[in-house]
């Protein structure tokens, strides 16, 4: 005997949806991203274009969720910063002050805790006199000794190719600047290095670190939009701050 049609419809609607449920419970959970923006040098750098484009580059993966904060005062709440696995830090405090002793405490636990840490380009010369935030950004820019060549296309060179950020990568070319004599005496692992015609050595231009349990990745790429757009600097982006997370790579 034939089904009657409702009975054949329900059926397949149900197949449909125990489907859907099964995939949205094999799905991996989105990696919660606290990405702090809200000042730079102007006019070199445009912290608005810089951290939506780095925004994009996130989303675009399907593995992040992202919340901007233009407003670095969200560190004073330790219970907004539980619900973060990675602090993505692309701000330069040109003019806002130092963080409170209470933001960070509370920047600190995070990270000491075993949580991820990311600081790109100009961010890692954010609060100078604070000597941990340093140390979490492994080397930084200081303010009168650091410094670049004109922007220009230059080689960076893959150094670690079984780490898994720079996993299967190969070396490249990139318009952009090329960040030299960043400080700082804390054990590095660098993934990338580049040949600076303004310092005459060869500086590191992406590395990893460790602050406590916490994964600490610097990527001193990332001038503008175009640059962190580059195929390759997309890369190194997603993949930094997914392994600053979790200590794994997924991303292509």
């Amino acid at each position: 005997m034939q089904k009657p049609l409702y009975l054949s419809t329900l059926t397949c609607l149900l197949v449909i949806c125990f489907g859907a449920l099964s995939h949205a419970a094999e799905a991996p959970a989105k990696i919660q991203v606290l990405l702090i923006a809200g000042d730079d040098v102007a006019p070199f750098h445009d912290w608005r274009e810089n951290s939506e484009a780095t925004r994009e580059v996130l989303v675009a993966t399907g593995r992040f969720g992202v919340r901007v904060c233009e407003d670095p005062l969200i560190l004073e709440s330790a219970t907004a910063l539980e619900a973060y696995d990675v602090i993505v830090f692309t701000m330069f405090n040109r003019s806002l002050p130092m963080l409170s002793d209470l933001g960070k405490k509370n920047m600190v636990k995070f990270v000491e805790g075993g949580k991820g840490f990311y600081v790109q380009h100009l961010a890692s010369a954010s609060y100078g006199e604070w000597e941990e935030f340093g140390k979490m950004c492994g080397r930084h820019w200081v303010m009168g000794t650091s410094g670049h060549g004109p922007r220009s296309v230059f080689k960076c060179n893959i150094t670690k190719t079984e780490h898994p950020i720079t996993k299967g990568m190969e070396d490249f070319k990139i318009f952009d600047e090329l960040y030299a004599k960043l400080q700082g005496d804390e054990p590095i692992e660098v993934l990338v290095t580049s040949d600076s015609d303004w310092s005459e050595q060869t500086e590191s231009m992406v590395f990893t670190c460790t602050y406590g349990k916490g994964r600490c990745v610097h990527n001193a790429l990332g001038h503008d939009r175009k640059a962190i757009m580059d195929p390759d600097c997309r890369k190194l982006l997603a993949r930094g701050v997914e392994w600053a997370a979790t200590g794994e790579v997924t991303c292509d």
